[in-house]
Parts: C-alpha cells; structure tokens; sequence
C-alpha cells in the first residue's frame, strides 16, 4: 500500500487494533506486528531513512480481516465517537450518547411533541432530544483526531464545517423535554451534562419515581432505559418496578412507550406486548428495544 499518501515522515503511527473473523489469521498481536513491520519497511523505501522518530501527529492503524480479506483504515476519530464530549457524568448504568440517540430516531418523536424519560440517568436520552430539537450536530463539543493530519485535511476545512454547523444551531427552539429520576445527586449530573451540551434550558428534569409518571397533555413520549436487574441484588426489585411502568402506560394510554431492557418479563410486568421489538446490544448486553405506539394525534387544521 502507498502509507507515503497518508504517513509523513514524522508521523506516530501504530497498530492499534486488529480483528479477524473467519480468517487464517486469527493472532491479533501477530497481526498488529507484521501490519507495523511492513507499513515502516514500505515507509523506509519512500523517504530513504532507516529510522522513524515517530514525533508528529498521531495515526492509529485498524485491520479488520473477513475470512482472508483485510481491510486497513486509519481511526480519524481517535476518542470513540459515542463521547460526545457533554458527558462527564455519569450514572451507574450509563446508555451510550449514540445508542441513544439511535433509538430516538426509530421512534416518530419530532421536536414539536412531548419526551419523558423517567429513568433519565445523567440524561442522555433528554439531552440527545434536545440536541436534534436545536439541531446541534454530535460531536460539536469535541475534537477529532484528524484534525491534527494538516497533510490530509487542511485545517481551514475543519474551521469551515464547524462553523456551517454552528450556523444551523437554534437554541431559540421551543421544546417539552423531561427527564425524572428517583435519585437526586443523578439529576445534578444530568444538569451539569445538559449545561455542557448548550440545552439545559430545554430539558426539565425532576426527581420523581416512574409512579408518579402522568401528563395532562396527550400523545407524548415516554423513551427510556429503565433499570435491567444486572447485579442479582437488583432483580427482586424488577417485577415491582416494571408493574409501575405498566400502570403508567395505562394512565398515558394517549401516548407512545419505548423501552429499552435486558429484562426477559419486561412484557409480562408491563402488562401488554410490544407493537414490534428489535434486539439491540447495549455493550455487551443483549436488550431488547420494545416499542408500544400510541394514536396519533389528529392533524390540525389550517387556516387558509
């Protein structure tokens, strides 16, 4: 491969990571070796130097082999994309800011309609809605590991599509956002999370048990993560809980629901089946995303 196009004779680089599926090859420490010995022998031949002082720009190396055919990708990202850069604190069970918003974007919620999540946590879900609401692009608090590659993407472009982005920002959007939690020191962190992605001010959150869910207004969200049962002191408590999700459910019965849990009885505790459920790994957890859609609301009439 020509790693002169993407390497100067200054860059850090290494192999960070390799993964093979169904491959001869299947020692990823051997792998990462070999990958590095032939990328600075090929580096050697172009620049006429027997030695690399490595002191530039970081470039992570990935390999990925499918049976016998490799893919090899430089990581421009560097820190995984799913930091989003908002979230410094976190609860104990914390749903990762892309998953999150991932599971916004499958349900029909748009920015004019009501979303409550009464699991919030740190508030992922709350503060993901409200950045789609005001149209802050993820990752606007963060930085990219290519932006220091000045031989592959001038830094005027990173300038240019951060302030295109920023344009398109509308903090001035009007909003329903909440976010409950029984836990109030979570709630702090969720506040100090929703300050830092610049939505605090369209997101209400508030300590209050998932039984005492009720809205007076119709056809809103519920989007939430609730509690799993992953250590075995918790799962006594899941039956109780679930019924309390239900009983909410039946109070919203306007609304839509949308849970995502690795607790196999969430259905039978809720009390009704899903519409649809798609299984979704939350890490290395294997969950379920179960959807309950509500009427939708009756359109409005226009004025002419």
């Amino acid at each position: 491969m020509p790693w002169e196009q993407y390497l100067p004779v200054n860059a850090k680089f290494w192999v960070t990571k390799a993964t093979t599926v169904k491959s001869k090859l299947f020692s990823p420490s051997d792998i990462q070796s070999i990958v590095k010995k032939a990328v600075v022998e090929r580096l050697k031949s172009v620049y006429g130097v027997g030695w690399f002082a490595e002191d530039g720009a970081a470039y992570p190396i990935r390999v990925f082999f499918m049976k016998d055919e490799a893919v090899l990708a430089l990581d421009t990202t560097g820190e995984s994309l799913h930091k989003r850069g908002y979230r410094k604190l976190t609860a104990k069970a914390p749903i990762s800011e892309t998953l999150a918003a991932a599971l916004i974007m499958l349900t029909p919620w748009k920015a004019d309609r009501i979303l409550v999540d009464p699991f919030c946590g740190s508030g992922t879900f709350p503060i993901e809605a409200a950045m789609m609401a005001a149209n802050i692009a993820p990752g606007m608090e963060r930085s990219f590991l290519a932006e220091s590659w000045q031989n592959l993407v001038e830094k005027r472009k990173w300038y240019n599509a951060a302030e295109e982005a920023g344009d398109l920002i509308d903090l001035s959007v009007k909003t329903e956002i909440q976010g409950y939690d029984i836990d109030g020191e979570v709630l702090k962190a969720a506040r100090e999370n929703a300050k830092r992605a610049q939505v605090d001010h369209l997101i209400h959150f508030q300590q209050r048990p998932v039984s005492e869910l009720s809205h007076s207004k119709k056809y809103g969200f519920v989007i939430t993560n609730p509690p799993y049962g992953e250590r075995l002191e918790d799962k006594d408590a899941l039956p109780e809980l679930y019924t309390q999700i239900g009983e909410a459910f039946r109070r919203l019965d306007s609304w839509s629901g949308y849970v995502i849990t690795a607790y196999e009885d969430a259905e039978n505790y809720i009390g009704k089946r899903a519409a649809k459920n798609r299984k979704i790994y939350n890490g290395m957890i294997k969950t379920y995303f179960y959807q309950f859609p509500g009427p939708k609301p009756p359109k409005r009439n226009l004025v002419m």
